[in-house]
């Protein structure tokens, strides 16, 4: 089993080689503007799952797609006779899920916005429910009470 550093090292030159020459290799006008955005190999260096987006509507995702698939044995001989390990990993393209989260990340985030606001603007027109400034002063110990004696005058009876 490799370290991981060296299966991270191999995974990079992976990512590399074959964004460079995934158009020359695979040579098919249906194959979208393609972007591989991670390569991950496993710790024994016998599989790499390539992470891509496609830039397009579905039916071009699905199309190239296809052509990834199609063209997954001649990919593969290219990487293993560029990186010149004992085993080539076999390859697994993955669509990535990137563009999608984002969109629904920022929806959320414009959602999140909308309530923001409304609280905002039901909390301009809001009063307190009771004094404006409900915490005990200390002039407030000079009040009076309900028996006749201050507070103050209630305390130094008590000590007396």
């Amino acid at each position: 089993m490799a370290d991981a550093a060296r299966a991270r090292k191999i995974a990079d030159r992976i990512k590399v080689l074959v964004a460079a020459n995934l158009e020359p290799i695979v040579k098919d006008p249906d194959l979208g503007f393609v972007t591989i955005t991670d390569v991950r190999v496993t710790g024994d260096l016998q599989h790499a799952s390539i992470f891509y987006t496609v830039f397009g509507d579905e039916l071009q995702r699905a199309r190239t797609a296809a052509l990834l698939e199609k063209n997954k044995g001649k990919l593969r001989s290219f990487v293993g006779r560029q990186i010149q390990i004992r085993l080539t990993p076999s390859l697994e393209f993955i669509a990535d899920a990137i563009p999608e989260t984002a969109a629904h990340l920022e929806e959320l985030l414009q959602v999140a916005k909308q309530h923001d606001e409304a609280v905002a603007a039901v909390a301009s027109g809001a009063t307190y429910a009771g004094e404006p400034d409900p915490y005990k002063r200390a002039e407030d110990d000079d009040v009076a009470d309900p028996a006749g004696d201050t507070a103050r005058d209630a305390g130094s009876a008590v000590r007396e």
